[in-house]
């Protein structure tokens, strides 16, 4: 999926995504919760949002331009390489989004455009 914004999404998250998301929200929950929100997402259909909203949503400040890992992602944008998807938990109790995957591909599409509509996995 190409945006208007130049930045090229893959069509689904890739396999490694889903670990990197389980690793992320076994900090946050217990082993079987964690387990079953995975399953979850990897059932999860494809829908997308823009990225500001993911933002507002997510609580989590913008990592700058400079880190590392935007670096590597503005990078790849800049290449016309294919940007994997975000993975999203909705954390009802407190309110707000986790990213459970794709943090760092935020930030770094955040900064090219913040209506960039981000495709992603939410449960």
């Amino acid at each position: 999926m190409k945006n208007k914004h130049n930045i090229i999404w893959a069509k689904k998250p890739r396999e490694h995504d889903y670990p990197a998301a389980a690793s992320y929200l076994s900090l946050i929950y217990p082993a079987a919760p964690t387990r079953k929100l995975v399953k979850k997402l990897r059932r999860a259909l494809m829908t997308q949002f823009h990225a500001k909203d993911i933002f507002r949503a997510s609580r989590l400040p913008l990592l700058g331009a400079n880190n590392f890992h935007v670096k590597k992602v503005r990078a790849k944008i800049a290449r016309g390489h294919k940007v994997s998807p975000l993975l999203l938990v909705r954390d009802e109790a407190n309110g707000q989004v986790v990213i459970a995957d794709g943090y760092h591909r935020m930030c770094g599409v955040y900064s090219f455009d913040e209506d960039a509509i981000i495709p992603c996995k939410i449960v």
